[in-house]
């Protein structure tokens, strides 16, 4: 096996970011927010924050014992933090957000904490416009279930622990590096994974090639002795950092990883994968998507890099149920198939589809899909109407907006228009109306909105019928 990395220093305890005393987050739903609430409340301080509105999440945060309120109140705020975590999300017009800046409280972002945490650690950062949570909860898994151990924090729910977090004594961090707000350049990776680099973000970017420009930066923060682990064919990669660069690929054998002899096998994939000097036979992946073969493919490659034994790397694998709304199984009958992902970007959106086709080449389609800003939506209005109509019929919802104001002009209409499918606009309280009169045999449901709320009951309601 042809180990590159020096992992020396995963062998030292943690040393754990402690701000010597309670700690407020501002928009503590997001769930890179939460994983972080879930870091120090795993450590015995007092946590609690704001959120717009109650979610699964919140719900969850507050059976853990964190006190979460949904109102811009400073009255329910915690005054005695010693330390305010900030969501680029929050708007300049909060209360709270503007009563911390005025009295002068130690305000940080999530990504100068996480910066702060890894600061001493060895750390596995993972980046791209998307893939990253996915790969990143497999190398996670891959390290925890082997017995490695690491300290995960995750941008998606893990569903094999039911958690975007978990601890280790080991000083080893696996971390999902968000290129919004450019918050993965506060990261020092021991290795880096770039799993792609299509546009987005350009309300922070301005454009493709600053985008770009981003990611070759953060390939430079690994550390001099460190590794570089890309998608082969990425644009511009011949840029990233003069570190090891070891590339990995679905099945493109001029790869430095890659799989071969992939067969679709019982609701997911048979392979083998070719890594530098080894190759593991048999891997079993249970979960649909040629994209997510090419997502283990990376992590396999990460983790014979650590030097974890090809048989544990395997067994792991066989064992991974995937992240919540990633490809997610929420009905899953002979008759019947419901498929719910967080998909929002249009290279997303394409794998998902075709991922889905791959399992059910015979059936007919039904999306439903809320687009996520305004400005993704008017700036990818085209690929998104192209994509979408590779479903036979398409329910279209209306724009979440998240952290943006409404743009003149913008909605989903804009991408109706040019849809070839059948496709229709509703509004959310429409919805179950439309599914029951369709009876879709198989459903997806997509987007990185509310649109999870309409899960269970969707789900409810195909199992009833």
């Amino acid at each position: 096996m042809n180990q590159l990395v020096n992992i020396s220093l995963a062998n030292e305890p943690i040393r754990e970011f402690n701000p010597g005393g309670s700690v407020y987050f501002l928009g503590i739903g997001g769930i890179g927010m939460s994983a972080l609430a879930r870091y120090f409340n795993s450590m015995g301080i007092k946590v609690s924050g704001y959120d717009k509105t109650p979610s699964v999440l919140t719900k969850e945060l507050v059976c853990e014992g964190i006190e979460i309120h949904y109102t811009d109140d400073i009255s329910k705020a915690d005054l005695d933090a010693a330390l305010v975590v900030v969501t680029p999300a929050i708007p300049s017009t909060h209360n709270e957000w503007n009563y911390f800046k005025a009295h002068n409280y130690l305000i940080l972002k999530r990504s100068e904490i996480l910066g702060k945490i890894s600061k001493t650690a060895f750390n596995i950062c993972i980046a791209g416009t998307h893939g990253k949570t996915t790969t990143s909860t497999l190398i996670a898994h891959i390290l925890r279930s082997s017995g490695f151990g690491c300290n995960a924090f995750l941008g998606g729910i893990s569903a094999n622990y039911e958690t975007n977090f978990w601890s280790s004594e080991r000083n080893v961090c696996v971390v999902e590096a968000d290129e919004y707000d450019k918050s993965f350049l506060q990261l020092y990776p021991n290795i880096a994974v770039i799993t792609s680099m299509e546009p987005d973000h350009l309300d922070i970017y301005g454009s493709e090639k600053n985008m770009q420009d981003g990611f070759i930066q953060f390939s430079k923060q690994v550390k001099p002795d460190g590794i570089v682990c890309f998608k082969k064919g990425l644009l511009r990669e011949n840029e990233f950092s003069t570190n090891t660069h070891l590339s990995y690929s679905l099945n493109n054998n001029t790869a430095n990883a890659y799989a071969q002899k992939i067969q679709i096998k019982n609701g997911g994939y048979s392979f083998n994968v070719i890594l530098p000097d080894e190759e593991i036979e048999n891997v079993f992946l249970p979960m649909g998507g040629l994209h997510n073969v090419e997502n283990s493919v990376a992590a396999i490659l990460v983790a014979q890099q650590l030097g974890i034994n090809k048989e544990k790397i395997k067994a792991a694998i066989a064992e991974f149920k995937g992240v919540k709304r990633r490809f997610e199984f929420i009905v899953n009958k002979q008759e019947q198939v419901y498929i719910d992902d967080y998909a929002h970007h249009p290279g997303e959106l394409k794998a998902l589809l075709r991922g889905v086709r791959d399992l059910y080449p015979n059936r007919k389609l039904t999306i439903i899909f809320q687009p996520h800003l305004y400005s993704r939506t008017r700036n990818h209005a085209s690929e998104f109407a192209e994509t979408l109509s590779m479903a036979d019929e398409v329910i279209l919802l209306p724009i979440y907006p998240a952290r943006e104001l409404p743009i003149e002009g913008v909605n989903s209409e804009m991408i109706a228009v040019n849809i070839k499918s059948k496709v229709d606009v509703v509004p959310m309280n429409e919805v179950l109306k439309v599914i029951e009169y369709r009876e879709p045999e198989l459903l997806i449901t997509a987007g990185a909105g509310n649109i999870d709320t309409l899960v269970e009951p969707i789900k409810q309601q195909l199992i009833n019928k």
